[in-house]
């Protein structure tokens, strides 16, 4: 896999709206299929893409989506900020339609002008894990993965090359 581009959100959600059937009729032979190297080449991509992007030059994935913030995280963030749970809740955190806390406001609070984030050694687990492309049974989030390409250049191209794959 060669560098990576960066690309804008809306780039992204072009490019992945442009390849939608091709991607859902891959996706659907390996949620049917379940390849025993699926893990293994996607990991491979995983690292390979890594190697060749820095987030902090697009950080798309914290100026817009929202992780899933679970307690030990409110009390991880609180801990950093030295604040009280309930105080750092009524300051930053609601919640959404679907009963799950996340943050108040879009792009996340805590990332600075140059795509830092102030609380990144206590950042969300949503947040550590994303783009999630190193997870075992790759299988099982393909759904959440074919959205994640709207957002995550690293996706989109390791998705891109699972394609050339299972084709």
């Amino acid at each position: 896999m060669e560098d990576i581009k960066y690309y804008t959100t809306e780039e992204l959600k072009e490019k992945s709206l442009n390849s939608k059937e091709a991607t859902k009729a891959v996706f659907t032979k390996l949620k049917k299929k379940k390849p025993k190297d699926l893990d293994k080449v996607v990991h491979d991509l995983h690292f390979e893409a890594f190697d060749n992007f820095d987030c902090l030059d697009c950080a798309n994935c914290c100026k817009c989506v929202g992780p899933l913030i679970i307690d030990k995280d409110i009390e991880r963030m609180a801990k950093h900020l030295k604040m009280k749970p309930a105080d750092f809740m009524e300051q930053y955190i609601k919640v959404d339609e679907d009963g799950d806390y996340v943050f108040k406001e879009s792009p996340c609070p805590f990332l600075m002008h140059d795509n830092y984030c102030i609380i990144y050694e206590s950042r969300p687990r949503a947040c550590r894990e994303y783009p999630h492309t190193d997870r075992k049974r790759f299988y099982q989030i393909l759904n959440l993965t074919e959205k994640n390409r709207e957002t995550c250049p690293i996706v989109y191209e390791i998705t891109e090359e699972i394609k050339k794959i299972y084709k």
